[in-house]
């Protein structure tokens, strides 16, 4: 502290009114050659912005240095202080990272370019420029978690000096923190950190109700202070009778968390507030549980209510125990118990880490838990693009978890609402992408089933199996979405370019040459015109309908030339001869996977005479030749393709019938049983129109071929309740 002053002693007042005099106070416990860093880093920092002011007339420096003594409180180390001094000269001045890096060092100059915003000049809107810098920050922390720390500071600053902003602003700021920087806090642990950024979310997201609740609550606890005085006595006197040294205070209620409470659970405000909370602090983990003990005699504890943090910390770090208790007169309370240590890393989280630096290498459970998230950020983000990024990393940031065991007795942890999937990918991404069953204390279920605190989860692998795109729609962890959608993209790209090289050898046939015959050096040829780098990204493109095969076809089959160029690679100049009038057909064998597609406006199925369409990025279309919507097609002859069913598929596809009966009591479950008798399964259901009399029904089914369609037809008509029925089609 007297070097401080010092340092103090010899700046101009214009510097010491800066805030410089605090932010030295609260950094006393760094040494001196870093206290002068930090000196440096403001006078650097109050000079690039000089002249520049906040929305509420105060001088911008005020800002960083509010955002380091944030920092300086969490006890972080001079590199994050001097970079919260820095962190908007590369925004908001005409300062390059290299600049920093020359005067401050590399360590500090990354600190500060991980929170920079990107150049707005590379985006087309704020949305897609907030995305991608979110992704930037998010990237950066995984490299250093100082990144994020600093970036929380800054936006809990912003929060606290957000009255000077519009209305409008307001309401964006808040609703992203709530939705984001608060999450993250709370997923570092940093429960102080957290507390804050929500109630002033909430106060900013949702005014009206924050003042409402503000003012309930500041009325309850006035009216129960002596009540929560009497009973943390009573706690008190009972433990010094065992012998343990407590300390015994009540909790403050934190405002938004009683808002939530209200939203989810459907209660009242009385219901909420008449919860009364204490927290006990001790010195080591035995006399957490002796002291349970203590206050379940004095208290009667609430059956299920128990939780225990210490055994099984939650997924960020946190440790406590956890119990609610019938207090006097049958008023809920609730008591958590801690340790010192437990009750400093549960407000500081991850940023406890820093305590640690000099001296010892422990590892604090919130860094532990936070090194996880961060490489599960790390796998994620190398196949997602911004906007799915954000969306995994929303879905991560909330904590609320089951602990499952695995068929060995380690301990696993989910977000609340997990599948068998979610496990399976949990365990490793090859037993998720292999796994076909799935066991929950020894019973076979549904991989989609839900996880539950407690079980036993036993997954069932082949390895054969590949992920069923259908597990997008009910995953809920980021891990096993991404695995998913990565594979399946890059079964896609495998399926769409060979698609593409049978289009291709197929209307190469038509014009009288097989693709064999067809030259390396004209292929290639035609690559360097399309600007394409192999074949397999021709066929891929072909595949998928962004090019026509028939006028690929033709350019390869004519000299090189820059209207070929244009010909195969622009498909609205298609020409009119581009295939024989006798076609070869493709065979469709119903195992194309992503790449070829049945048209929901007229559901074909093996035995009806088809067509195939190519429809840019979803590859070929199949449509009934009866289907209406083939007259608008038929404008773009070079799209159509002659396709034909390979003789004894085995799979079902949907077909749709209509079926128009009396409307009476029972009618919908006696055609859904002919339909069951008939060996098909009912997809969709729904009532078309209804009269009093009458009503028709549409029902969506799965069968293998127009021969099985026929079957459940006729068993359906001869219902003397059926008047009408028809198989639909656009």
């Amino acid at each position: 502290m007297d070097y401080a002053a010092t340092i103090l002693n010899h700046l101009p007042l214009t510097r010491r009114n800066t805030g410089l005099a605090g932010l030295l106070a609260k950094t006393a416990y760094l040494s001196r050659q870093q206290l002068k860093l930090i000196s440096e880093a403001h006078a650097f920092s109050a000079a690039r912005h000089e002249g520049q002011k906040r929305h509420s007339g105060d001088a911008y420096i005020t800002h960083p240095v509010a955002v380091a003594g944030i920092l300086a409180d969490l006890h972080l180390d001079y590199p994050s202080i001097a970079a919260a001094l820095l962190h908007d000269v590369i925004e908001d001045t005409p300062t390059a990272k290299d600049e920093i890096a020359a005067r401050f060092g590399t360590e500090i100059a990354s600190l500060v370019d991980g929170v920079s915003k990107l150049e707005k000049l590379n985006f087309t809107n704020r949305s897609e420029l907030q995305v991608e810098s979110f992704r930037k920050m998010m990237l950066a922390m995984v490299q250093d978690i100082r990144v994020i720390l600093l970036k929380l500071a800054d936006r809990l600053h912003n929060m606290q000096t957000l009255d000077s902003m519009p209305a409008e602003k307001q309401l964006r700021i808040a609703r992203e923190t709530l939705e984001i920087y608060a999450p993250i806090a709370n997923r570092l642990g940093m429960n102080t950190l957290k507390t804050e950024l929500e109630d002033l979310g909430f106060r900013y997201a949702h005014p009206f109700r924050y003042r409402v609740l503000e003012k309930a609550v500041r009325r309850a606890e006035g009216n129960q202070r002596q009540f929560v005085k009497n009973i943390a006595e009573k706690l008190n006197q009972a433990l010094r009778a065992a012998g343990i040294r407590a300390t015994v205070t009540g909790r403050k209620k934190h405002l938004y968390s009683i808002y939530r409470k209200m939203e989810t659970k459907k209660r009242s405000l009385g219901d909420i507030a008449d919860v009364f909370g204490f927290r006990v602090i001790v010195d080591s983990a035995d006399e957490c549980y002796r002291v349970l003990g203590v206050v379940h005699q004095i208290y009667k504890p609430m059956p299920g209510r128990f939780k225990d943090y210490i055994a099984i910390p939650r997924i960020n770090g946190y440790q406590s125990l956890h119990t609610s208790l019938f207090g006097p007169n049958g008023i809920p309370i609730e008591v958590q118990i801690r340790t010192t240590e437990m009750a400093r890393v549960a407000e500081t989280g991850i940023a406890a880490h820093w305590h640690y630096k000099e001296g010892s290498p422990e590892v604090t459970p919130p860094e532990a838990r936070a090194r996880e998230w961060l490489a599960s950020i790390n796998e994620m983000q190398s196949s997602a693009n911004s906007e799915e990024f954000m969306e995994h990393v929303k879905v991560d940031l909330f904590p609320d978890a089951v602990y499952v065991f695995t068929p060995k007795g380690e301990i696993m942890r989910l977000p609340r609402g997990a599948t068998c999937v979610d496990f399976a990918y949990a365990v490793h991404t090859d037993i998720g992408d292999r796994c076909v069953a799935a066991k929950i204390d020894r019973r076979l279920v549904p991989l989609r089933t839900p996880i539950e605190n407690g079980q036993t989860v036993e997954v069932i692998t082949a390895k054969t199996a590949r992920p069923n795109p259908s597990w997008v729609n009910f995953v809920v962890t980021a891990k096993a979405r991404t695995a998913i959608r990565q594979y399946l993209k890059n079964l896609r790209q495998g399926e769409a370019q060979d698609l593409g090289r049978r289009l291709l050898d197929q209307a190469m046939r038509d014009a009288g040459t097989p693709l064999r015959k067809i030259s390396d050096e004209r292929i290639k040829g035609l690559l360097a015109e399309l600007k394409l780098k192999s074949a397999d990204e021709l066929f891929r493109q072909l595949g998928l309908g962004e090019r026509l095969a028939p006028l690929v076809a033709k350019a390869l089959l004519q000299p090189a030339s820059p209207a070929a160029t244009s010909a195969a690679g622009v498909p609205a100049l298609a020409g009119a001869d581009a295939a024989t009038p006798t076609p070869t057909p493709i065979v469709i064998a119903g195992t194309e996977g992503l790449v070829v597609s049945y048209a929901r406006c007229c559901h074909p199925i093996p035995g009806d005479p088809i067509m195939g369409y190519l429809s840019t990025g979803r590859g070929v279309v199949i449509h009934r030749n009866t289907c209406g919507n083939l007259s608008e097609y038929r404008k773009q002859p070079n799209k159509w393709i002659t396709v034909s069913w390979q003789p004894g598929i085995d799979r079902e596809f949907s077909a749709e019938i209509r079926i128009d009966v009396d409307n009476r009591p029972g009618v919908l479950a006696e055609v859904a049983s002919r339909i069951a008798d008939a060996g098909s399964n009912i997809e969709q259901v729904s009532i078309d129109e209804r009269h009093d009399d009458s009503a028709a029904m549409l029902f969506s089914i799965l069968v293998r071929d127009r021969k099985q369609l026929a079957q459940v037809i006729r068993s359906i008509r001869r219902m003397k309740v059926v008047k009408k029925l028809s198989r639909t089609c656009t």
